[in-house]
């Protein structure tokens, strides 16, 4: 679908925010049709452009998957013609997104009340490791610190080990570019019907902690603290990671008692779904290690195409647990379009993650990946605002732009 053809189209976000949270949600914007004007410093740019493999071009694997869609302009911030410069763009926006630490851009006399004044439609979301209130707001936080203090990393890692990464140093940041991005929506849903714009204020930590199921009320109830529980959960058996007979490894979820019936005849052993036995899930989690090493010891015999094969036969929740090259190799990730291979006119072929959600009618896309530093200066300040080539290059040798 063309971009003008996409349900965000007409909208403007101004990017001016650095690394992953809140210019992911930029990203997520742009694909379904958004316009996004990536703001960065003079010289410098984004530091996620320095983060990761670096590419032909100076630029990294990261940037160009993550900056996909956007147009890169330079701008001083901090100096009195850069903010005048953003205002103006302010005025002809209708998103800003920012993750400055609390308190920077009104010290750059740009923050949400000075930007209102020039446009009160103006939707702006801010993301900062603790939020814009509270007595941990001037802290810095990325996203290892989001996973610490939300209440994650305490429950990522083996029972008998140290906490762990969980997965990715970068989750919480996808996590808020993700609350961002429906945050904004909201706003801009609001924003028809009253002609006023708003704040949403994401803490990188509260994206992390609002995923933890049951960790709050059960605490709240009973002063239940879950520990670590390596690749276990705590309310379901079995529910893990097993090893198979070539090394390889598979997850399997029973969930209920119905899957765990299915799992036993599976095995050849259906007399443990009885209720007398295993068949009931507060037996079986009371009981998780003899449970664990039945299903250890049943997927070890075998390889993990045969454990797969028979799970699914028997309906059984099974998957094998994939490495990046067992992805590039699946037909699933093939058939949904998971991958998608786009030249760069800098670094050749580059495969990044496909478009989520996927919508029916009004699909999203990638139409380009991350941009040159400063690429779309004279698109956007020459055709968007109406400076001239001399003004332009007037703010090009004082290092406004």
């Amino acid at each position: 679908m063309e971009r003008d053809n996409r349900p965000l189209a007409g909208v403007r976000v101004l990017d001016v925010a650095t690394f992953v949270a809140a210019p992911y949600c930029a990203a997520l914007l742009g694909e379904f049709g958004a316009e996004v004007i990536k703001v960065e410093k003079p010289g410098e740019g984004d530091p996620l452009r320095r983060f990761g493999t670096p590419v032909d071009g100076g630029d990294t694997l990261v940037w160009l998957s993550e900056a996909r869609n956007k147009k890169s302009v330079t701008l001083d911030l901090r100096r009195p013609r850069g903010a005048a410069l953003f205002k103006r763009l302010a005025a002809v926006s209708d998103v800003v997104c920012e993750n400055f630490r609390p308190g920077t851009l009104e010290r750059w006399g740009l923050g949400y009340d000075d930007l209102r004044a020039v446009n009160e439609a103006l939707v702006m979301l801010r993301v900062s490791g603790y939020g814009q209130t509270g007595p941990y707001r001037d802290r810095p936080g990325f996203a290892r610190t989001a996973h610490a203090f939300g209440g994650l990393s305490h429950l990522a890692g083996m029972p008998d080990g140290p906490p762990v990464t969980p997965g990715s140093t970068t989750l919480a940041d996808y996590m808020s570019g993700l609350y961002g991005a429906f945050g904004v929506l909201v706003a801009l849903r609001a924003r028809d019907a009253t002609g006023r714009g708003q704040v949403i204020d994401v803490a990188l930590y509260e994206s992390v902690f609002r995923v933890l199921d049951e960790l709050a009320p059960a605490y709240h109830r009973s002063g239940f603290v879950r520990q670590r529980l390596g690749p276990r959960t705590v309310n379901a058996a079995p529910h893990s990671h097993y090893p198979c007979a070539d090394g390889e490894w598979v997850a399997i979820a029973c969930t209920s008692d119905k899957m765990f019936a299915r799992l036993a005849g599976v095995i050849g052993r259906p007399e443990l779904a009885a209720d007398d036995a295993l068949g009931r899930v507060a037996a079986r989690c009371e009981r998780i290690d003899e449970v664990e090493k039945i299903v250890s010891d049943w997927t070890a015999a075998l390889t993990h195409d045969e454990v797969l094969r028979r799970c699914l036969a028997g309906e059984v929740p099974c998957a094998p647990i994939n490495s990046i090259a067992a992805i590039f190799a699946d037909p699933q990730f093939a058939a949904r379009q998971n991958l998608v291979a786009l030249d760069d006119p800098r670094a050749g072929e580059i495969v990044v993650p496909g478009v989520v959600p996927r919508l029916t009618g009004t699909p999203g896309a990638i139409d380009s990946l991350g941009p040159a530093l400063g690429a779309h200066n004279r698109e956007v300040y020459g055709g968007l605002l109406g400076l001239d080539e001399r003004e332009i290059s007037g703010l090009e040798s004082e290092g406004v732009i």
